[in-house]
């Protein structure tokens, strides 16, 4: 069971990117490389992001990352590494105006499950720390040129981050860490200052990725997880004397426009209750009433970019849209491009995965009398099992 929001104080979660990720190879360091079309990064602060309990995000990154964190995962509160991991992690303990619990992870981590971040919260009821762990299953041995003794594996554990701890307590034992030594994870330097460090189940999807073949096994998590969502919207605005057309989000010359409390963007609207649908979130009336003044007149482009951000935040991934307007006037043709190119700004996406089209009704009906536009809407995304 998930602890409330509030139950425990301020939770922030520290994620570690700031490595150079050698060793996965590439380009760009692994943080930043993508992980089925997202960056690394961006899969745990979305698992972060979900979890109710979190109420922030600081992300270590290092120097001259910067660009590269905000194109992964847009604006944070970014703080530059140091020289080895335990400075890095201190100037990010060090950044954190106030906080009851912290949970440090790392960034090579992405398949972040809600469980395991549950069992840590629970585990510092009575512990200063928590760390998750699996047992070592295959046979090791010491190696050199050849085969070495078999070492005993009994007891012995494979630790894995996020770890959790008492704020306070972990920043203590930070400041009495010796200068001059690293250390490859946090539990040891709460070990070292005389706190006790609790072992919570851990969990496979949590295998870090050091190498390229990592990359593959991520994705094949991943896959196995995901589950297909398909939402459709529809609506319908009355054409009036006076007003501005808004249609896909352009402008559109036109005698008449939409009468709407937004800027009746009868096209957005459909699409943004389709995303909606896709994740069971209600309909775009819940999110912005039309009884709210604030949204008077607003650009229907907020009420599309919010949709897209509930699927992101739910750690899914839309895959296509595909809207129809339904109208004898305006010709919907010469405007059909650059309504593609902007739906897909909007949400992200390559153009091949918008597709707009438009049909009239032969003239039957209101919208073949020319007293309103109509639209409707499918949407698909994948949807990450992961929370």
């Amino acid at each position: 069971m998930r602890a409330p929001m509030d139950a425990k104080g301020p939770v922030v979660a520290l994620i570690v990117a700031a490595g150079k990720g050698e060793r996965a190879g590439g380009a760009v360091a692994k943080q930043f490389a993508r992980l089925d079309s997202r960056a690394v990064l961006a899969h745990s602060v979305a698992a972060f992001r979900r979890h109710p309990a979190i109420h922030q995000i600081v992300i270590v990154i290092g120097e001259g990352q910067e660009a590269e964190a905000r194109a992964a995962v847009g604006d944070h509160h970014f703080v530059m590494g140091g020289a080895t991991r335990r400075e890095s992690v201190f100037n990010g303990l060090a950044a954190i105006a106030s906080a009851s619990y912290v949970l440090i992870h790392d960034a090579a981590r992405p398949l972040l499950p809600a469980a395991v971040i549950d069992r840590l919260l629970a585990a510092l009821d009575e512990n200063a720390g928590a760390i998750p762990a699996l047992p070592v299953a295959d046979t090791l041995a010491r190696a050199g040129d050849v085969l070495g003794d078999t070492v005993p594996r009994d007891g012995l554990m494979r630790v894995q981050t996020p770890q959790a701890f008492r704020f306070a307590d972990i920043v203590a034992a930070h400041r009495d860490w010796p200068a001059d030594r690293d250390a490859t994870d946090d539990a040891q330097i709460l070990r070292a200052g005389g706190y006790p460090v609790a072992i919570v189940e851990g969990d496979p999807a949590l295998e870090k990725i050091t190498h390229p073949a990592d990359f593959a096994a991520a994705e094949a998590r991943l896959s196995a997880r995901t589950s297909i969502r398909t939402g459709m919207g529809y609506d319908v605005h009355r054409l009036v004397d006076g007003e501005e057309l808004w249609l896909g989000g352009i402008r559109i010359p036109h005698r008449q426009g939409l009468s709407g409390h937004s800027d009746a963007d009868v096209a957005l609207h459909a699409l943004t209750d389709a995303l909606l649908g896709t994740i069971a979130a209600g309909d775009i009336g819940q999110h912005f009433p039309p009884s709210d003044p604030q949204w008077r007149g607003a650009s229907s482009d907020r009420f599309l970019r919010h949709a897209a951000g509930l699927i992101a935040d739910a750690g899914g991934r839309i895959e296509h849209v595909d809207l129809t307007i339904i109208c004898e006037a305006p010709k919907v043709g010469p405007h059909r491009a650059a309504m593609q190119a902007r739906i897909a700004e909007l949400l992200g996406l390559d153009l091949g995965r918008v597709s707009v089209k438009a049909t009239t009704t032969e003239r039957l009906g209101f919208t073949g009398r020319g007293e309103g536009i109509a639209a409707q809407a499918v949407a698909t995304i994948a949807l990450g099992d992961l929370i």
